[in-house]
């Protein structure tokens, strides 16, 4: 069995819906991009394919979706140059090479279309109160954003910048040393996880699997934990190390992991919603608030921590349950489409392309 990596390259963030599907799919030789309304099968599709080719002894990676826990919104089998993603909105693709690498893939031709218009009205409600639900998620995330900008302002105020940086200074000689690579690094750029229909899901344990040394980073919002990871990630790049940077799923302006598998470690931000705890050996914690923050911060402002840390979640909870809304309006959409399809047209196409990624594999 080939190993599967799992990560988000679109996000419901803050900032609206967040791609950063380009940087992952960079370099491909090959991709489909699926097009077709919901429950059309793209991601039983992009599953079955998957789940062939891990068995077969490829390594995989799924680009799960931030919108619907039980879906896919891509695979890619990285050592062929194949992906196949779901190329609807909002993460619309457009290919750059027509024909030449991405190809569309229309599902549609196996719905029935004058089922799908005798229940346009319907479709059309469905559609808008979909949209809005979305909207409403993103502009509670952008509330939660503010508050939280709040909640930093208290430990920015006290924290003490050389010592902030020499800290930083002291990390980078530890996970890199004198090493250096005489190639260009490879860089992508992704989410460990999300804001989804059913809270924060991450998939740190599956990113961090394998890997020799794991740095946990632990502090308070605006204790330099996202800056710290910029300045590894610019380390990591200068040297030639293929890196791997995720983004945070609540604002994507910040990170929350690096990922150097060639030198064979991940520093990551392990603070709620994403918190782990030392379970290996060589488990590594890194306490920002300790060691940078002035002593008694938490105690001096524990009135305004608790009512800014009430405001944040009770933002964060009502746009996870706008999602989970949308989620919902989605289903019934998928229902819908699912009355009207010809699903034998789909384990056509799913032959088709697979007999593609097959073609490929014989090269």
């Amino acid at each position: 069995m080939g190993k599967v990596l799992n990560y988000y390259a679109g996000g419901n963030t803050a900032r609206g819906f967040y791609s950063l599907y380009d940087s992952n799919l960079a370099g491909l030789s090959r991709l489909f991009i699926l097009k077709g309304g919901p429950g059309t099968g793209k991601s039983f599709l992009m599953k079955k394919l998957g789940k062939e080719w891990q068995e077969k002894g490829y390594d995989l990676e799924y680009l799960h979706c931030s919108s619907d826990n039980d879906s896919i919104d891509g695979i890619i089998i990285r050592s062929l140059g194949v992906g196949i993603v779901d190329g609807t909105a909002p993460h619309v693709i457009e290919p750059k090479l027509p024909g030449a690498v991405e190809e569309y893939v229309n599902l549609g031709v196996a719905w029935d279309s004058a089922r799908l218009q005798e229940k346009k009205a319907e479709i059309a409600y469905l559609a808008e109160n979909k949209t809005a639900a979305f909207n409403q998620a993103y502009d509670t995330f952008a509330e939660a954003l503010r508050v939280h900008d709040e909640w930093e302002k208290i430990y920015i105020e006290n924290m003490d910048f050389d010592k902030a940086n020499n800290l930083t200074e002291e990390i980078i000689e530890k996970l890199f040393k004198d090493h250096h690579v005489d190639k260009q690094a490879d860089v992508r750029h992704r989410y460990l996880g999300a804001a989804t229909p059913k809270g924060a899901v991450d998939f740190v344990p599956n990113l961090t699997e394998g890997l020799e040394k794991r740095y946990l980073i632990k502090g308070r919002p605006g204790s330099g934990k996202s800056t710290m990871l910029k300045k590894i990630a610019a380390e990591a790049e200068s040297r030639g190390f293929d890196t791997e940077i995720y983004h945070c799923g609540f604002d994507p302006h910040s990170l929350d992991m690096i990922v150097v598998r060639e030198l064979g470690f991940a520093i990551f931000d392990s603070t709620a919603p994403h918190e782990y705890f030392p379970e290996r050996e060589s488990d590594e914690i890194i306490d920002m608030y300790g060691t940078i923050i002035a002593p008694g911060t938490d105690e001096k402002y524990a009135a305004e921590i608790k009512d800014v840390s009430k405001r944040y979640r009770e933002n964060m909870n009502k746009a996870i349950a706008s999602l989970a809304k949308a989620k919902s309006l989605h289903g019934e959409l998928e229902e819908i489409y699912k009355e009207a399809m010809d699903y034998r047209v789909i384990d056509e196409i799913t032959a088709a392309i697979n007999g593609e990624i097959q073609r490929l594999a014989d090269q």
